[in-house]
């Protein structure tokens, strides 16, 4: 089963944080998402920018609008994302609860793909 496991973090946190500290995490995040890579567990993993660079797009009484920054504001906001794929949700789980930033106070989702209809 494929999952999207969506990283969610207070970006109070990473500013928070030494030099050092916030290299070693970084580096922790490089670790897990290649040790993952490697095993076949995982099938993408990519940080995200922080949300002041996101555009949100909307489409409202047939006219589309782009407005800077995230759709919603929140202490925790979209850090990354990585894809899994593992025969159960359990496994699933299990892989995202090693996240460093879980570990550092972040949140990750997870959550199952539907699957795609073939003709």
């Amino acid at each position: 089963m494929k999952f999207a496991c969506l990283v969610y973090l207070d970006g109070s946190i990473l500013a928070g944080l030494p030099p050092e500290e916030a290299s070693r995490l970084n580096d922790a995040c490089l670790e897990f998402d290649a040790r993952h890579l490697a095993r076949g567990e995982v099938t993408l993993a990519y940080p995200m920018q922080p949300p002041g660079k996101a555009v949100t797009i909307r489409q409202r009484d047939g006219r589309l609008s782009a407005t800077d920054g995230p759709f919603a504001e929140t202490k925790e906001a979209l850090a990354g994302f990585f894809l899994v794929d593992t025969p159960t949700l359990a496994e699933a789980i299990a892989i995202a609860g090693r996240s460093p930033l879980v570990a550092a106070g972040g949140t990750v989702e997870v959550r199952p793909f539907l699957p795609r209809e073939h003709s």
